[in-house]
């Protein structure tokens, strides 16, 4: 018997008199659980009106987003699960979705339009065309040559094309804000932008780099995959027609620059922290929250363990955790205002610890090949070059090797859960007769492969891993 449950906030605002000023590129989970609820929520006050938002996509599944929103009106489903109890709430935000072409013409229209005055993007953090192991705009991948001979294909060709019918209109350009999880994810995003624009129009780069905009953000918000559990939770709350509802922790947090020459919403009437300092934030979530998901999630995955909360729950997977934020990441996080990092890291626990989430531990090993290098091996270069231990995160990176040889210690077959997964399974290969194949992959680990105390360390715990499994190779390390 299906249990009712309480019917969902609706919007407290009137729709028909919103108008758009933002388009967002990406519409997936995460950006449905975060920006458009802090837009929602300023909405509600009866501001902002002037700030809907364009919903907008380059890829294929973009396609099929579009098609399921516009059934609905373009209003999302959002259901916080909190464990004192579950609550829903529609999403108004977002007034249409454009049309996904493979020319982007709607969406470079809409883009070039002057009440428009913020793009905002959440297309994953591999999604920017960077060199995992520099940081820096890689010109030479294959989607960015592809954009240059043949441009507006890619999100950043789109925009190029719009700022440049917008400068050729005497139009002010908008404000270029990413959403997604990456260090210094506007000079990140500047980067992809000048950088495509560059190899066609030199001159129009230049004026890009010197005009437009490009915020950095830090943001924050667990929302897991959504699945049959998330469709039979929203037919609880009497939404079974919604096919993409989003489940999300009660927690949000988003910290963001204050410079947009084009105008923006009062962000800060409904809780976002507008600070000249993001990056000491960004710094301390991605080194303990995102650091602290790849530490748990390739143990857990060997070990055939489903869910995040099960894992945290796991005295070894917890151990490792503990150990290894303690002395080897939060050590070396400069200060972030008016956060005690301790007690950042205990809401930290709390939240991957909460049963409702049911977060798995397959989307946290999701593509290393990109999160890695973020999220794992900033803390390394720094605990090295301070001379503290990297013992616990020598092990990580191991984990991480372990998995992608693509069975876990039962045996049991792990589906390919990275974009370059061939490569990874074929590195894990080599790498069990010689571990240091894998630390030759210069683009995750640049130079570490030929730090000789990192490198052995990794060397040992793999050739335990393989020896002992993981379990005991946890236990011996906590030992």
């Amino acid at each position: 018997m299906t249990v009712q449950l309480p019917a969902p906030r609706l919007p407290a605002y009137d729709r028909s008199r919103l108008t758009p000023g933002i388009v967002h590129i990406g519409l997936g989970n995460f950006h449905r659980a975060h920006m458009a609820v802090y837009l929602d929520d300023l909405f509600a006050l009866g501001e902002g009106h002037d700030w809907a938002i364009l919903g907008a996509g380059v890829r294929e599944g973009d396609a099929r987003m579009r098609e399921a929103l516009t059934a609905q009106d373009c209003l999302s489903t959002v259901i916080e699960l909190d464990p004192k109890g579950k609550s829903a709430r529609r999403i108004g935000s977002m007034i249409d979705f454009l049309p996904v072409e493979p020319d982007n013409a709607a969406l470079i229209a809409a883009m070039s339009r002057p009440e428009i005055r913020i793009v905002s993007l959440t297309v994953t953090e591999g999604g920017y065309f960077i060199n995992p192991a520099t940081g820096a705009f890689d010109p030479s991948h294959p989607e960015i040559i592809a954009d240059a001979r043949d441009p507006h294909r890619t999100a950043f060709g789109a925009i190029i094309a719009a700022l440049k019918r917008r400068k050729a209109a005497g139009v002010t350009p908008f404000t270029v804000m990413s959403c997604d999880n990456l260090p210094g994810n506007g000079q990140v995003t500047k980067a992809a932008v000048v950088g495509l624009a560059r190899l066609s129009d030199p001159a129009l780069a230049d004026w890009i780099a010197a005009s437009v905009a490009f915020p950095n953000g830090m943001v924050d918000r667990i929302t897991p995959a959504t699945g049959p559990r998330e469709r039979a939770m929203a037919a609880a709350f009497g939404l079974g027609d919604d096919p993409v509802p989003v489940t999300c922790e009660p927690f949000r947090q988003w910290v963001l620059e204050d410079h947009f020459p084009a105008g923006r919403p009062a962000f800060d009437k409904v809780g976002v922290t507008l600070t000249p300092h993001v990056h000491n934030f960004e710094m301390m979530k991605i080194r303990i929250l995102n650091g602290g998901h790849a530490t748990i999630a390739y143990p857990g995955g060997l070990m055939d363990i489903e869910y995040v909360h099960e894992a945290m729950a796991n005295p070894l997977i917890r151990g490792l955790l503990d150990k290894v934020e303690v002395h080897e990441i939060i050590p070396y996080i400069p200060p972030v205002p008016d956060t005690n990092l301790g007690d950042y890291y205990r809401l930290i626990v709390e939240r991957f610890s909460n049963p409702e989430v049911a977060d798995t531990e397959r989307r946290l090993c999701l593509d290393g090949s990109n999160r890695q290098p973020k999220f794992i091996v900033p803390s390394i270069r720094d605990a090295l070059a301070a001379g503290g231990e990297v013992e616990g995160l020598a092990l990580v990176s191991a984990l991480w090797c372990r998995y992608c040889h693509g069975t876990t210690d039962s045996g049991t077959p792990i589906p390919p859960n990275d974009p370059d997964w061939e490569t990874l399974v074929a590195r894990s290969k080599a790498a069990r007769a010689r571990p240091a194949a894998w630390l030759e992959m210069t683009t995750i680990y640049g130079d570490l492969g030929q730090n000789p105390k990192f490198a052995g360390m990794f060397e040992r715990h793999l050739t335990r891993l393989w020896a002992k499994g993981t379990r005991q190779t946890l236990a011996d390390y906590l030992a």
